[in-house]
């Protein structure tokens, strides 16, 4: 496998596991599917359709988000925000997230040692 086959696979492998806590983070305010694609963006991570919508499917399946049908501007549109659940789960989340980073960054901080 050439270098950037296997780059691409271990940033996507990363990005999957820190995609629902932004999504999440993100369903803190209400977002219709394609200003959540947006609002993401905007905020430097950039998510396509394929990825996007099967995840927010699935955190409504696990009762973590809700739903409701609206009109705005003048179509109808499901409108998603967190769920009693996903508010009570974010905090957790959150506290997992950062512990993993700071383990990474404890790691790749450390002193090189010699193991032999």
């Amino acid at each position: 496998m050439d270098t950037d086959t296997l780059l691409h696979k271990m940033t996507q492998e990363l990005r999957r596991g820190s995609l629902s806590l932004a999504v999440m983070l993100a369903f803190r305010e209400e977002h219709y599917a394609y200003s959540l694609r947006k609002y993401l963006g905007e905020h430097g991570l950039a998510v396509d359709e394929g990825t996007l919508y099967p995840l927010v499917r699935r955190l409504e399946k696990d009762a973590l988000l809700e739903s409701e049908w609206r009109e705005s501007s003048g179509r109808k549109r499901r409108f998603y925000q967190l769920s009693e659940l996903g508010h009570a789960l974010l905090p957790q989340l959150e506290a997992e997230w950062r512990s993993l980073a700071d383990s990474v960054d404890r790691i790749r901080n450390a002193p090189k040692e010699n193991h032999e």
